[in-house]
């Protein structure tokens, strides 16, 4: 029986962008499938009274150069030269988030996520930008308008809300965190252990 694994995501986290880029082999090596879950991160900072390593460790000596070194540690690691700081960051994600949403309605979440894990961490896009957004979907072959009305209809709206908050519910604190049945993992340094729980059965 092929086990899933949960992948609480919002495209303004680089580290969810960088365990986006090993998915792939984690899958193939384990058998196991991911599935990739629409979440708002800043409702789950203010549901939980959390905030991003760069707001939390802002006043702590050493400790954001630290997580700089261990993320190019991880890139240099697993060969993701195309990953790029963007410098609009922190990027509002809440429109491309309810995107994500339409998306998953639509049968296009895979190649959704695909363009914006790009735009976000590879191109250094304002992804918060409406025309940079509209012009993000148009050169990759998406129905531009059409996600510009889709973010705008309550389905969405609501989908992402219940998303959110249900990961939250389950423990959730931020992304990148995944779920495989009741137990949840945090953060892109626990993939092998979570590839370790997957291997033992």
């Amino acid at each position: 029986m092929t086990k899933t694994v949960e992948f609480i995501f919002d495209f303004g986290s680089p580290n969810a962008y960088l365990v986006h880029k090993i998915v792939p082999a984690v899958e193939q090596r384990t058998g196991a499938r991911f599935t990739y879950v629409p979440c708002l991160l800043g409702g789950i900072f203010k549901a939980t009274g959390n905030q991003s390593p760069m707001s939390a460790f802002a006043g702590v000596k050493n400790k954001l150069q630290y997580e700089e070194r261990e993320r190019d540690r991880f890139v240099a690691k697993h060969r993701l030269g195309a990953f790029r700081w963007n410098p609009h960051f922190p990027v509002n994600t809440l429109t491309i988030m309810r995107g994500a949403i339409a998306a998953e309605m639509d049968g296009e979440l895979a190649r959704y996520v695909d363009v914006m894990f790009r735009g976000m961490w590879e191109e250094a896009r304002k992804l918060d930008d409406p025309a940079v957004i509209l012009e993000t979907l148009a050169s990759a072959g998406f129905d531009a308008k059409r996600y510009q009305q889709r973010v705008q209809d309550p389905d969405v709206k609501d989908k992402l809300v219940a998303n959110t908050s249900h990961a939250v519910e389950r423990g959730a604190f931020g992304s990148p965190t995944f779920f495989i049945g009741g137990e949840m993992w945090f953060g892109k340094e626990r993939l092998r252990d979570i590839e370790e729980f997957l291997l033992a059965g």
